[in-house]
């Protein structure tokens, strides 16, 4: 019992250490954390744990094998790290994508994907060499975050057209999952958007949040499924929205989308910065101050009225 209290301390040790040196983009030195931690495990049954926490590769080479790629975590994390799934076909003998079933319409003409399967309980229906799941590929193929080939969009839908006139088409997100409320914006502070003029906007929340939205502007588009969501996203002209899946799908769409965070954002935005090396379509605006929006929501409304201004200008040469 007090060997395995040890491993485990280690194990959370190491993983709060490559936490911090990604968020300040050190990723080399986060890779080498994350080599000891695979030592660290050695032997280690984490069969019971919850399938997300669970170790799925042993560290061992997928050149040349047939590789089982599961996705464990959120459709977020799967939309934003299937890009590397065209890196392992590259090195692989094949690739099966063992993956969240709402996501396969969208992944279909993802480029290195062999075989795409729906996610399941149990085993994988599937012969394999080695597998790993999605977000390990990040340390098996040491991706550097600040050198990171753009290839957005990797994801494609055909827009829905949704834009009137040369007003811009504006969707907005402003709950995340409720396992993270840090990330979330509460509705109510998004009504002086509606004080903005010649933008129609549109609510793209989905779920029971979808009722909070009791403001006098923002239509609710039709939105049944994952490709559905794409299409509209790509019909829009900006996408403003929590650190949530929508982020994520605009971003891989190639779409204009400004996210907002939270003070201590998630490692993956880095800990500063307006840009991120993840989605160049992309602006981050931050918290200057944990739990409070309002400041957040202050420069957006500025950056909404240039956007409208140099929309304005634009149109008015075309004219």
């Amino acid at each position: 019992m007090f060997a395995l209290d040890a491993i485990t301390d280690r194990l959370a040790a190491l993983a709060e250490a490559w936490l911090e040196l990604m968020r300040q983009g050190r990723c080399r030195e986060a890779w080498q954390v994350s080599d000891e931690a695979q030592r660290v495990r050695q032997g280690l049954n984490c069969s019971g744990w919850p399938r997300h926490l669970q170790f799925i590769w042993n560290g061992e080479s997928l050149a040349g094998k047939r590789v089982l790629i599961r996705c464990y975590h959120g459709l977020g994390d799967t939309i934003q790290f299937v890009r590397f799934v065209q890196d392992v076909r590259e090195m692989a003998r094949s690739v099966v994508l063992w993956v969240q079933p709402h996501l396969i319409p969208l992944l279909k003409e993802v480029p290195g994907i062999d075989v795409l399967l729906p996610l399941t309980d149990g085993a994988p229906p599937v012969d394999y060499d080695v597998d790993i799941e999605l977000g390990e590929l990040l340390h098996a193929l040491r991706v550097d975050l600040l050198s990171m080939p753009p290839r957005v969009p990797y994801l494609h839908a055909n827009p829905r057209p949704l834009r009137s006139g040369t007003r811009p088409a504006i969707g907005v997100v402003w709950k995340a999952g409720e396992w993270n409320a840090s990330r979330s914006i509460p509705c109510e502070l998004l009504a002086p958007f509606g004080e903005l003029s010649g933008i129609d906007w549109w609510v793209l929340q989905r779920g029971p949040a979808v009722a909070e939205w009791r403001h006098a502007f923002g239509r609710l588009p039709e939105i049944t499924d994952i490709l559905q969501e794409a299409r509209v996203l790509r019909g829009l002209d900006l996408v403003i929205t929590v650190d949530t899946a929508s982020t994520h799908l605009a971003g891989a769409l190639g779409v204009p989308v400004w996210t907002l965070l939270p003070q201590r954002a998630d490692w993956r935005w880095l800990q500063s910065g307006e840009t991120t090396p993840w989605y160049p379509t992309m602006r981050l605006f931050r918290q200057s101050r944990a739990g409070v929006w309002e400041d957040v929501l202050a420069r957006v409304r500025v950056e909404l009225k240039r956007f409208l201004d140099e929309r304005a200008v634009v149109d008015s040469r075309k004219a």
